[in-house]
């Protein structure tokens, strides 16, 4: 989608940033990368992890270089609040797709609390899992959700996941259909639609999702997040060197440092005791010149981070 490279009035003259979107409902996270994209006037704009539309909450994206960061965001551990549908299964395992198995009203009746809660154990934990066949997995280089439209059958294979947290908020009963909320604490690569699937497999009734709300990536909480509506970018944006140091710890440099390590000079430093891993190079002034880490004797940059860049 080519968007209007034109900063907005009041916008932040796109320096770089990491902000902390709260998506709304029927919106995709395309929609709201092309709103910070005209909010921000620049086409440097990125996301770290997609939320289907019919989905709300955090969506974290990245404004020019601070893309860069959002490799290391993707990763994280994520939260969410769902609602999965028991005694119904759906073509998408969500309330999106066409019902494709319904069961009959006493066999849900039978689904007692305790068999939910029984049910919901194997899927907690380090756990294979099959992905949904709508899900944004590349099979032969296409998505999959993409294949599944044009009629294509997706047999996708199981990836190991791990869900933390499975816990059940409350179970709400109507007749043919019972109703189970839930807090999912998850790595990345888990699919929520799956879980609800594979519960109502589980329990020989069907299940699908009709609601998800992701509230948490890594440190990042929806409750410090922006919506779109009113989404002020300049004020909005966290400083990249904030954010790094947030995620991987900070090494601070004196100002021959910072320039030594723009021109891809290794420096000879020590990583802070028991560091391992990625850590952010800040500079004097608050910067961020890179993330580095040690290579050999000495500390190498990974990723670099431009002290000016063109919008």
């Amino acid at each position: 989608m080519v968007e209007n490279s034109t900063a907005a009035p009041g916008s932040a003259s796109a320096r770089p940033g990491i902000l902390l979107i709260d998506k709304p409902q029927g919106h995709t996270s395309h929609d709201a990368v092309a709103r910070v994209r005209r909010l921000a006037g620049t086409r440097k704009v990125g996301h770290a992890g997609t939320l289907d539309p019919m989905a709300t909450g955090l969506l974290v994206l990245g404004t020019r270089s601070s893309t860069r960061l959002l490799t290391f965001i993707v990763g994280l551990d994520k939260e969410y609040t769902a609602t999965i549908r028991l005694g119904e299964a759906t073509s998408t395992d969500d309330a999106e797709g066409e019902v494709t198995e319904r069961a009959d009203q006493a066999a849900v009746a039978a689904v007692d609390d305790d068999a939910i809660i029984a049910a919901i154990r194997p899927l907690t934990g380090d756990i294979e899992q099959v992905p949904s066949t709508v899900s944004a997995i590349k099979v032969g280089g296409k998505r999959a959700y993409a294949l599944a439209r044009e009629g294509i059958e997706v047999e996708l294979k199981s990836r190991a996941v791990t869900v933390s947290a499975f816990d059940v908020l409350a179970i709400r009963r109507d007749g043919a259909a019972v109703d189970v909320d839930v807090r999912v604490v998850c790595s990345s690569g888990t699919y929520i639609r799956a879980l609800a699937r594979d519960l109502g497999a589980s329990l020989g009734v069907g299940g699908h999702l009709t609601a998800l709300r992701r509230t948490r990536i890594g440190p990042f909480d929806v409750t410090d997040a922006s919506t779109i509506d009113d989404l002020d970018v300049e004020t909005a944006l966290l400083h990249p060197a904030d954010v790094a140091k947030r995620l991987f710890g900070a090494l601070e440099l004196t100002e021959q440092e910072a320039v030594d390590l723009g021109h891809g000079k290794r420096l000879e430093r020590e990583l802070p005791a028991g560091h391992t891993g990625p850590i952010a190079a800040v500079a004097p002034d608050g910067r961020l010149v890179g993330l580095v880490e040690r290579r050999g004797g000495s500390l190498k940059s990974v990723v670099n981070f431009p002290a000016e860049e063109p919008a």
